[in-house]
């Protein structure tokens, strides 16, 4: 799905905070001796952060294309190397790995074998670390989805992905286990879970392309997607002031591998 268009995924999606990998080296102790197992990379935003840590980092990334670009992003780290695999197929080859990480990707893994091989690859006493990004709201700010709820509805009636996003304040109080993914069925122990607010500034055609990279409208036929994505632009210049802003509680659940 993202495979499609890495450049603009590279270009429009939010990064992590420095605060979060600072969070996740004070937690899990990661230095330049640890070894690092990053899966689903996407185009190596969360990796570049990882290789600047010092450690050993393998990244895995089913898409020929994000893997593609994620390789030239890193290509100045010496200690990163990026495989193209889905974590259940990638082969370990019995490595194994002090930490694992996955930002905005463990939801595309088959929780079925994707806990269990989790633990497998981690040494005994190992972490597993999900990043991930919840979009929100603040009460009382203008919000580009209630300012367009019209246009989705008239150009893609009754689709469930449309809504209102959450507010912050209610996000912030979800911090039990590893949040809308599966639970880890026992082989992780409890979750450490930090937040940190971030927000990114668009006009009309930015804000859309955003959108043009999230799978909600990814998903969505071509001939339907690209005037509703026209018809939203549109409404952020003259509705917005051609400013529109996308908040984010991004999220750290860190917890230790069961022995």
């Amino acid at each position: 799905m993202f495979n499609e268009v890495p450049e603009l995924y590279d270009r429009v999606r939010p990064g992590y905070p420095d605060e979060l990998f600072a969070d996740l080296v004070a937690v899990t102790g990661t230095d330049e001796w640890s070894s690092v197992l990053e899966v689903g990379c996407g185009t190596g935003q969360a990796t570049r952060s990882l290789a600047a840590l010092g450690c050993s980092v393998t990244a895995i990334e089913p898409g020929a294309g994000m893997a593609a670009l994620a390789r030239q992003r890193v290509a100045t780290f010496s200690n990163v190397r990026v495989e193209t695999s889905t974590f259940e197929e990638w082969a370990d080859r019995g490595r194994r790995f002090d930490v694992l990480v996955a930002a905005s990707a463990w939801h595309w893994v088959d929780p079925s074998i994707g806990w269990r091989r989790a633990h497998d690859v981690l040494c005994p006493g190992g972490w597993m670390a999900l990043l991930g990004h919840v979009v929100v709201r603040r009460p009382g700010e203008p919000e580009v989805y209630a300012e367009t709820a019209d246009l989705h509805e008239q150009i893609s009636p009754g689709n469930p992905d449309w809504g209102h996003p959450p507010l912050e304040d209610d996000v912030r109080t979800t911090d039990e286990g590893w949040g809308l993914v599966d639970d880890s069925g026992g082989l992780f122990g409890p979750t450490i879970v930090r937040w940190y607010p971030t927000v990114q500034w668009f006009d009309g055609d930015g804000f859309a392309d955003l959108l043009r990279s999230t799978s909600p409208y990814r998903r969505l036929d071509r001939d339907v997607r690209e005037p509703l994505l026209d018809a939203i632009a549109e409404r952020v210049r003259t509705r917005m002031g051609d400013r529109a802003a996308r908040r984010y509680l991004s999220v750290l659940r860190v917890g230790r591998r069961v022995e």
